[in-house]
């Protein structure tokens, strides 16, 4: 019954396959630590409102110019900072996919693998 086994050639080796899974997990922490450290900047209205976030997308930061703070402009002040917000998450979320990118073709795993994060 154990014959079975050797059909799957190298992931055979539990050894192997417990070893890879804590590399794994182990490159995984420290990614998220580091994605949680990584800071990107999104901004709007040539640089008018100035968002930044964690690469996680956490927003940690909000810069306004006080040049755009007028009451008939409201609206377009909101649609800045939220355009701003967007840029920063949108640039948060394209760092994160490039560092998952590295992490696991340098394990030897597709680069499109979607893993848990």
């Amino acid at each position: 019954m154990m014959k079975g086994l050797g059909g799957l050639g190298g992931l055979g080796d539990l050894g192997k396959m417990m070893k890879a899974a804590q590399e794994m997990q182990s490159k995984m922490t420290a990614l998220q630590e580091e994605l949680a450290a990584h800071t990107v900047t999104g901004e709007s209205g040539a640089g008018l409102v100035k968002a930044t976030a964690t690469a996680k997308g956490e927003l940690t930061a909000l810069d306004i110019d006080p040049s755009i703070f007028n009451a008939d402009d409201k609206e377009v002040v909101e649609d800045l900072i939220l355009a701003a917000v967007k840029d920063a998450q949108s640039r948060a979320a394209e760092h994160t996919q490039a560092e998952m990118r590295k992490l696991t073709e340098g394990m030897g795993l597709p680069a499109d693998m979607k893993l848990p994060f």
